[in-house]
């Protein structure tokens, strides 16, 4: 291990963690009053800034939506060429600079009052342009920057960012935001929590099963299909799976026979189709069938009993999902 690498990264981590913890005695009054104005605001927070501040904008204003503040990324450039019109009067503009000079963000203001928005800055420069055409200015000034040049933003967008978490941190309190409305604002999170679930949890079991023997007439397990309503009937004997028969099965059979009277499932069902065991992870189904392009699978135990069948929609939940447009098959 090469100790100078190591101590090197830690003085990077102190350095930051420093800038960040010499903010703290800097909060008062006037962040109070930032989050009374943001809170009170009838419109949303909209977040400004060029550069690594427009970066930082960017992920304040993501953490803002996504815990119940209405909050949208303004580039201010483009703000001066036509974007100026997503902002109304009920809006608050955050505006992100640490010199507190960048012209592009102070032309802005001006523009953004005349609308009469209330300005909000997070600034390293409390006597810049910057603060002095702000409502509220943040001090966010650090001692100095991680990188040894003092040339590449680090410390500064760290303490920039901490400051925006503890925005939105405490506006999640102040709106009593829930473990619920946190879910309903990430129904991806939803999803990872369903994909890091069992099989057992969601595959349809017992008498829901679609399934039988090999010697069943085909237009009757046809007609099992079509009341399992999931494209599939397993083909089962003493209660072991044999194979499958699919949707796709089906539509290939019509190709070479005529008539489907004289069939039974044994004939065109697929032998010993892909299986998972009751305690397969959610995830690792979803990306077998995404691997095989089919949408059902059967679920049984170690000897090949069945123990249920799981579909793609069972794992997602509701909705309509097929892979390049292919439709439900369990071959």
């Amino acid at each position: 291990m090469d100790s100078m690498i190591i101590e090197q990264a830690k003085e990077v981590l102190k350095i930051e963690a420093d800038g960040i913890l010499g903010l703290i005695p800097r909060l008062g009054r006037r962040f109070e009053k930032m989050v009374d104005l943001v809170f009170s605001a009838k419109g949303r927070l909209i977040v400004a800034g060029i550069g690594k501040s427009g970066i930082v904008a960017r992920k304040i204003s993501a953490t803002l939506n996504s815990t119940g503040t209405r909050s949208l990324f303004l580039h201010p450039v483009e703000a001066m060429h036509g974007d100026l019109g997503q902002v109304t009067a009920e809006d608050v503009l955050l505006a992100l600079s640490y010199s507190g000079e960048t012209d592009e963000l102070n032309h802005l203001i001006p523009s953004v009052r005349q609308l009469g928005c209330k300005v909000i800055a997070f600034t390293g420069n409390p006597h810049s342009n910057l603060a002095h055409l702000s409502d509220i200015a943040i001090d966010v000034s650090v001692d100095r920057e991680a990188c040894p040049l003092g040339l590449a933003p680090t410390t500064s967008t760290t303490a920039m960012q901490a400051m925006g978490d503890a925005l939105a941190v405490v506006l999640i309190n102040r709106r009593r935001f829930k473990r619920g409305d946190f879910r309903r604002f990430h129904p991806g999170g939803n999803l990872g929590q369903r994909l890091a679930s069992q099989v057992v949890d969601m595959m349809v079991t017992g008498e829901r099963i679609p399934v039988v023997a090999k010697a069943t007439p085909l237009l009757e397990a046809i007609g099992v299909i079509d009341g399992g309503g999931l494209g599939v009937t397993l083909v089962a004997k003493g209660g072991k799976l044999i194979g499958i028969v699919t949707d796709g099965d089906l539509r290939r059979m019509l190709t070479q026979h005529r008539s489907l009277k004289d069939l039974t499932a044994g004939d065109v069902m697929t032998p010993t189709p892909r299986t998972v065991l009751p305690h397969a992870l959610a995830y690792d189904v979803l990306h077998l069938m995404e691997l095989h392009q089919i949408t059902v699978v059967p679920v049984v135990d170690d000897a090949m009993r069945i123990a249920g069948i799981v579909h793609l929609h069972d794992i997602l939940g509701k909705g309509e999902f097929r892979f390049n447009g292919r439709a439900a098959g369990g071959s």
